[in-house]
């Protein structure tokens, strides 16, 4: 995936929680005058129902975060796997460390002669320089990303997450239980996931304003993650200083 598809893909899902939050808010405007009804039924949606598809909410942002740093880690590892233009040597030390990891498998619990066998494969490719293929970084995941677990993998990587103050300010602003937007998201998708709130509980006196700020606080994170990703890709400072085509990022 290349910068301009890490921003594509990043419009076009933010665009489904967009509209979501469309629908939250016509059916908050609907509930004024009493229970909303279906078109053409007798049906009404009940508070409960409603609570429900509020909470939905937390999930739909959650999947976001998660895909889009995925996608940025991703797009690092491809490339550096580009063409097979690129050695292990030329790789920055944060990549070739994360190369050798993924080659050697050296996380992986293995047997003896299944460790020798990766070992034995690393060795053979750094000793007839083989260009870098293609290769996997364990990013983890599983309802662990916030923004400090993405600022923790992009050090890791050796990419520099930096953002505006205003973007700051308002992904560290307090919104629910002394916890800014990223963390909120992350509690109360692993809270729903885990079984420890219910939707009913997890929307419980949440208004339609408080989830679009919070989507808002989100998305304008998440954009500028995917930024840094592009510089850092576009700059090739995933490679070493002195391989870099015309230096690199200033």
């Amino acid at each position: 995936m290349n910068s301009v598809d890490l921003l594509t893909f990043f419009e076009e899902r933010f665009e489904e929680v967009d509209a979501y939050v469309d629908l939250l808010e016509e059916l908050e405007k609907a509930a004024q005058d009493g229970a909303p009804r279906l078109h053409g039924t007798e049906y009404k949606i009940s508070a409960m129902q409603q609570k429900i598809l509020y909470s939905s909410l937390y999930l739909q942002l959650y999947n976001l975060v998660e895909a889009t740093v995925s996608r940025c880690v991703d797009a690092i590892t491809q490339a550096a796997a580009q063409a097979g233009q690129w050695k292990p040597h030329q790789l920055s030390d944060e990549l070739q460390r994360e190369w050798v990891r993924s080659i050697a498998r050296t996380h992986t619990d293995m047997t003896p002669e299944h460790r020798l066998k990766h070992a034995m494969q690393l060795s053979e490719h750094i000793v007839q320089q083989l260009p870098v293929g293609r290769f996997s970084v364990e990013a983890g995941g599983g309802g662990n990303w916030d923004d400090e677990a993405i600022f923790a993998m992009g050090k890791r990587l050796g990419c520099v997450i930096s953002v505006t103050e205003q973007t700051r300010r308002g992904v560290k602003a307090n919104m629910r239980d002394d916890l800014g937007p990223m963390k909120l998201v992350k509690d109360r998708r692993n809270g729903l996931a885990h079984g420890s709130i219910s939707f009913v509980d997890c929307a419980d006196g949440v208004a339609v304003d408080e989830l679009r700020r919070m989507a808002s606080s989100v998305e304008s994170y998440l954009r500028e993650v995917i930024e840094c990703f592009i510089r850092h890709i576009e700059s090739h400072n995933f490679l070493r200083p002195n391989f870099r085509p015309n230096g690199g990022a200033p």
